[in-house]
């Protein structure tokens, strides 16, 4: 699982999605015991930007992602493929199965694989976790090949790299376009971080090889140059440092990286989370929440004219003072929405 990982955390930096990873495809290098694993068959595969979407229905049907079937989907596709062979690597069936194509379809879509039946109830409670966050439907919820690769289950086998994640540049491509109260919010959520989660924003900061304890633009671009290959130069990776242009006249230390490289979306997926978030607003409460209007707000979020903004916020905004509710602040740490650019076929 470790060297299936790698090699998808490898692709996915470079900006190479595969689209078929399942069992089959994977073969090893020699008849030895301790063979090394070699990903093959890339017919399928194409380079995706950080920021794009694929929408073609591509890959083997036990191993298709919801969000494929949906047309609209990135390099989470291959991770959720990831879970279902690791699904039955431990306990030897498929998490969807149907007798038809158009059947297994629907179960991926809308049943959930089961956990109750041995041999589950006997394997570890980082053993299930570790797969249950691989099968997320919601891709934007769902670990990078480079997050379960920092996952306690596989940290438990002993000294396990973890890779750089291309997820990370695209975090802090949204932080440094945030607004300072979405800056404010987003530090106040780091606070609230687990060790897990300190493990794994850890060992990305000290991937980009901070000087004096920070990182600036150059960094990352050091950092990307020496995994780069000519894949990377065909899925235009390195343009994508120019949404980063800000990082080149300051520095960013690893207190304000935590907060610029968490996923909101990731942390929703936790049974904690609203304890979590909690937590959050209390330190929010003290260090950053002020009075802020529904139309700063509105566009704070990205909402557009058309949208009844006063009834649509209402209740995002304290009517005592004017300041962010809970509620309000949550949404806040979710961003604005957008809209990501299909890639057509």
């Amino acid at each position: 699982m470790v060297q299936i990982l790698n090699v998808v955390a490898f692709c996915h930096l470079q900006g190479v999605v595969h689209r078929d990873l399942k069992p089959e495809n994977f073969l090893y290098n020699s008849k030895e015991e301790n063979s090394l694993l070699k990903a093959i068959d890339f017919g399928l595969s194409d380079f995706v930007r950080p920021d794009e979407r694929l929408n073609d229905i591509v890959g083997s049907a036990y191993y298709v992602a919801p969000e494929v079937l949906h047309r609209s989907y990135g390099r989470e596709a291959d991770v959720w493929s990831i879970g279902v062979i690791a699904y039955i690597l431990l306990c030897g069936s498929r998490p969807f199965w149907a007798r038809t194509e158009s059947g297994i379809f629907r179960a991926v879509l809308k049943a959930d694989p089961n956990f109750n039946e041995p041999p589950w109830p006997s394997l570890s409670l980082e053993a299930k976790d570790f797969v249950k966050r691989l099968l997320i439907k919601d891709p934007r919820k769902r670990m990078t090949a480079a997050q379960a690769l920092s996952h306690p289950w596989i940290q438990s086998l002993g000294n396990i790299k973890v890779p750089l994640d291309i997820l990370t540049f695209r975090l802090i491509k949204t932080y440094m376009q945030s607004s300072p109260l979405r800056k404010a919010a987003l530090k106040a959520l780091s606070k609230t971080s687990t060790p897990d989660e300190l493990f794994y924003l850890g060992e990305q900061f000290a991937l980009l090889e901070p000087k004096h304890g920070s990182i600036t633009l150059e960094n990352i671009k050091t950092a990307l140059m020496k995994n780069a290959t000519d894949a990377m130069k065909e899925s235009r990776i390195l343009d994508f440092l120019l949404s980063l242009n800000a990082l080149q006249y300051r520095r960013m230390d690893f207190e304000e990286f935590c907060a610029a490289a968490l996923s909101v979306h990731q942390l929703e997926a936790f049974d904690h989370w609203e304890q979590h978030a909690r937590c959050a607003y209390e330190i929010f409460e003290q260090d950053g929440n002020r009075a802020i209007v529904i139309e700063e707000l509105a566009s704070e979020l990205g909402l557009g004219p058309s949208i009844p903004v006063h009834a649509v916020l209402n209740d995002w905004i304290r009517h005592t003072d004017g300041k962010l509710s809970f509620l309000g602040f949550v949404k806040l740490l979710r961003g604005p929405s957008s809209r990501a650019g299909a890639k057509v076929q």
